[in-house]
Formats: structure tokens, sequence, C-alpha cells
């Protein structure tokens, strides 16, 4: 499999990466779902395989909270497989001197991409003023601990301020589906910005979290970011992140992927079961 790839300052990457929500027990779904997710990837054994399946699909780009096991199985794999998978890694904090500390984790644990997290772009967002205080000071302590800088984020009108203002972001982190689920404006808003940014997206959410099944979610997104943008989903299986990578690639190729539908006893007149 060769998936498309683009650029972001400097660190090539996969069109479609990881996500991670899943392996954190965070489902956006229910409480019940949240627990069976913290229970299955409490298993080393099973969040390797997610790592693995990446090593197959050709995906280089992963995209997640602090947390060492990550960095730990991006290591294994590497000495195992010779992939290394560049990891998009979302910091956060209360105050200055927090994120800072949770930045310098980053780059202990080998961090290419650093993006603080919503939580502490959402804190910091003063419209009226037209800044993100202190963010300036962030991003600049992230490019001294030689990472590329950037912002996550679920508020839209924080991508084209960082751009207005001139920080030193390299990508921005932004959710868009069909659904317009966390996208906190109209669908319409919300691809424009992401089109009028001239940095790279890191497009979460492209599947609403489970909520839209994967052709029709990732034909919506693919179909409105540009050719520098890159779509991170969450996956809960290595089967479920192969049939995504197959999708991606025939929608970027222009050759449609001939997968297997999802079957049951209902659909046996259709052929499906």
């Amino acid at each position: 499999m060769s998936l498309p790839t683009t650029e972001i300052g400097g660190v090539t990457v996969s069109r479609l990466a990881c996500g991670s929500n899943s392996f954190f027990g965070f489902s956006h779904l229910t409480a019940g779902r949240d627990a069976w997710l913290k229970r299955h990837f409490s298993d080393d054994g099973r969040l390797y395989e997610m790592f693995q399946a990446c090593a197959r699909l050709g995906i280089t780009l992963f995209v997640s909270g602090l947390q060492p096991r990550f960095a730990e199985m991006r290591e294994r794999l590497r000495d195992e497989t010779g992939h290394w998978i560049n990891w998009a890694c979302t910091p956060s904090g209360n105050s200055l001197p927090e994120i800072k500390e949770s930045i310098n984790q980053c780059r202990d644990w080998g961090v290419e991409i650093c993006p603080p997290h919503t939580s502490y772009i959402e804190r910091n967002l003063d419209l009226r003023n037209r800044e993100i205080t202190e963010l300036p000071e962030a991003l600049d302590y992230i490019r001294a601990q030689g990472m590329v800088p950037g912002i996550s984020t679920h508020r839209p009108e924080a991508v084209p301020l960082v751009i207005e203002k001139g920080y030193d972001v390299e990508t921005c982190i932004l959710p868009l589906n069909a659904l317009g689920f966390l996208c906190q404006v109209e669908i319409e808003w919300q691809e424009r910005i992401i089109r009028q940014c001239p940095k790279p997206i890191i497009v979460i959410k492209p599947l609403a979290a489970g909520r839209i099944t994967p052709i029709p979610g990732f034909t919506f997104v693919y179909e409105r970011i540009k050719p520098i943008d890159t779509v991170a989903v969450g996956v809960m299986a290595p089967e479920e992140l192969e049939e995504d990578a197959a999708i991606v690639e025939g929608l970027l190729s222009g050759q449609a992927a001939d997968l297997a539908l999802s079957t049951s006893r209902s659909k046996a007149h259709m052929g499906g079961a």
C-alpha cells in the first residue's frame, strides 16, 4: 500500500494518520464504551497491534496526548520493523510553566510535532484583543526544544487568528466531518477556514467518533481539504485501520477501493449475508 504524503514543518507524514482517543478510553459516545476501551487497550499487546498495522500500511503519523506507552511502542516498532512513525503530541497545562513542563516531556520522548492541546488554546484565546495569550512564548519554547510548533483546537476562529498574528505555527489540528460533530460552526465555515489556511491542517474527527461510516465519511472530508492536509482517524482494531487506509488510498488515487461491506441477516436478499 502506498499512501500519499505531505510535509509539516519539514517532517514528511502520510495523508492518513492514526488517532488515539480510543487508546485513552475516549469514545465520545457513552461512559460504558469509555470503560470498555480503557480495559481493552490496557493490554499492551492490543495497543502494539495498532502500531504494527501502521507499519504495514505506510502510516507515518500518530496523533495523541502524552502517554509513556506510546513512546515505548514507537521505539519497539522501529527496532522490530524498521518503520518510524512521527508523533504529533498535544501537551497541555493551566499556565505557561505547566505547558513548558509538558513540552519538556514531549522533547524527552522524541516527539517531532508539538501542537498545544485545545484545552490550553481555549483557555488563552482572547478574541477581544485578537491574541492567544502565552502562546508565542510556548511556541518559541517548542521551537527551542527542537520540535515543530503548532496548535490543536476545537475553536475554528483560532486558526485564522494565528495566521493573522504571524504566530510560529506550522500546523493546526481541527475537526471536520459531515455531521459537524465538534466543529462549533457550520461545516461550510469549517471547510473555508481549513482551505484558506496556508499551513497544513491535521483534520480530526472525520467519522464523527463512529457516527459516520468510513466510505462517505472520508469522501466528504478529503473532497473539502487541501492537498497538503492530512486526516487523523480513531480506530479500535487493526482491521479498521486497514479498511480506512484502503479507502483513503483509493480516494486519493482516483481508484475506488473494492471492500467487503458489513453484513447481517437483514441484508441477505441483497447478497449481504
